[in-house]
């Protein structure tokens, strides 16, 4: 039985703020840009603590990635902060040509993604966006799953020479990872040793995966799993081994079928280990208003429908 103590609840997006001032206090290359949700992105702290390192680019998206693209050119080494929706889509043009093809130091750092969301509805509830930013060569893409492993992939991409997507939410999340881990991109975290089934899982939805393996295991079925917080590089020896052992995987993730974790897994999968698959992710559909929660249950990203994918997969062996 898989067991986490959880250390209360908190959103991921205050593990990038308090993640930001922490680096900007130890390195005074660390600049922020803030599209005009200094508030919402968690900003406040380093903007207070460090005014002379903040920039306000307004309602004004495309130019504060141009700004980044320059400040980093200038040796500085610049998160920016705004909404999923418009960090990515709003702005990809710039992302493209002055970030990603440029090869800039830039740290595009994204708030609000995915249906947990809730109430802002379908036209701020993104979930292209790791297909968009993945996509982009020299891009890194991360997606991480709690408040601790957010603060700790804020401090850790200054270290990191080159672009990075960093993607994290709006909803109290419960906090289950260590609080003084380190963080390593391109490196999974093997959350379970299991048999039966891989699970492999993204986001906000390791914690789900945590509690359909707690489930399964009641019902005699031993989970593997994976915390895949980098999906972009992707651990490829991590999803190979785990396939090899279990002989099905189920992906679990806050984002469209097409272009997230899951397809990436699919891709891997087929190229060097054929292995059944089953995906929990939204099928093709934009989201709505709601409750995260009644979100999650609608759009077949519940808890039970991890067990019903991973009882699936083991059908299919």
């Amino acid at each position: 039985m898989i067991q986490f103590e959880v250390a209360g609840q908190k959103d991921t997006r205050s593990g990038f703020g308090d993640g930001l001032l922490e680096v900007a206090k130890r390195n005074d290359k660390v600049v922020g840009l803030c599209a005009d949700l200094t508030g919402s992105l968690k900003m406040n702290g380093f903007k207070n603590e460090f005014p002379q390192r903040f920039f306000q680019a307004g309602i004004a998206e495309a130019n504060m990635i141009g700004m980044a693209a320059g400040l980093a050119t200038g040796g500085l080494i610049p998160y920016t902060g705004t909404f999923a929706n418009f960090s990515t889509g709003r702005v990809y043009d710039q992302i493209r040509q002055s970030v990603a093809y440029s090869h800039k130091n830039v740290k595009i750092c994204a708030s609000h993604a995915g249906l947990t969301l809730g109430e802002d509805g379908a036209t701020h509830q993104i979930l292209e966006d790791i297909g968009l930013m993945k996509m982009l060569p020299n891009m890194t893409v991360i997606n991480t799953c709690d408040y601790n492993q957010t603060k700790a992939a804020t401090i850790a991409i200054a270290d990191h020479d080159g672009p990075v997507y960093l993607r994290f939410g709006r909803p109290k999340w419960p906090i289950f990872t260590d609080e003084n881990q380190t963080f390593e991109i391109g490196k999974a975290w093997h959350v379970n040793e299991g048999s039966d089934v891989s699970i492999i899982a993204t986001g906000h939805m390791v914690w789900k995966s945590i509690e359909a393996a707690q489930i399964l295991a009641e019902k005699g079925i031993s989970v593997d799993l994976i915390n895949i917080h980098t999906i972009k590089p992707l651990d490829d020896e991590a999803i190979l081994k785990s396939a090899l052992k279990t002989r099905c995987v189920v992906t679990a993730e806050e984002h469209q079928m097409n272009g997230g974790l899951g397809d990436s897994v699919a891709q891997l999968l087929g190229r060097k280990l054929p292995t059944p698959i089953e995906m929990v992710a939204v099928n093709d559909s934009f989201g709505e208003s709601g409750k995260p929660l009644e979100l999650l249950e609608k759009y077949g990203l519940s808890t039970d429908s991890i067990v019903e994918a991973a009882q699936k997969a083991i059908g299919r062996k």
